[in-house]
């Protein structure tokens, strides 16, 4: 198997890893693995966190080690990537699809628009679809979230920051 066929076969290994905080979403659809790196006898899995500080990474990099050890690769190490910092923009469509499935509402816009976290585009109810809603907390279940009234549905929901 070459190089390039056996980083792709980790990556799917990688793909098998939910985000311990949304776990209808894995570690590779939200952007957060960088690279995979063969370094001798070693393999170098590049990871960034989805926000400074994010207490899932503890959970994330031991998930990463396990699942790749099962797969027959001892020696793993785990390099946390903070630059370039971890963006919403690298979330698909089909991933931001899901969120919202979930319940989550998904980023708005780009983060690349300087905006901020949050900007003046409406954030959709992911209960009802309704655009009549507000922020109630610039933080919801986790920092990296912030918390939404559906002013219609009047159900509380989550807004995934675009970060």
């Amino acid at each position: 198997m070459s190089q390039a066929q056996e980083k792709e076969l980790i990556c799917q290994y990688l793909s098998e890893i939910s985000d311990p905080e949304i776990p209808v979403i894995n570690i590779v659809e939200m952007g957060m693995v960088r690279g995979v790196l063969f370094r001798e006898s070693k393999l170098e899995i590049l990871l960034s966190p989805t926000y400074s500080g994010c207490p899932a990474m503890d959970m994330i990099d031991h998930l990463v080690k396990e699942k790749l050890q099962s797969k027959g690769y001892d020696s793993v190490e785990i390099t946390l990537v903070y630059k370039p910092a971890w963006t919403t923009d690298w979330m698909s469509d089909e991933t931001k699809e899901k969120l919202r499935a979930y319940g989550i509402a998904p980023p708005v816009g780009k983060a690349t628009s300087k905006k901020g976290l949050l900007n003046e585009d409406p954030v959709f109810c992911p209960q009802c679809g309704s655009k009549n809603t507000e922020i109630e907390s610039m933080f919801g279940s986790t920092a990296c979230k912030a918390l939404y009234l559906c002013k219609d549905c009047l159900e509380p929901f989550d807004y995934f920051k675009c970060i």
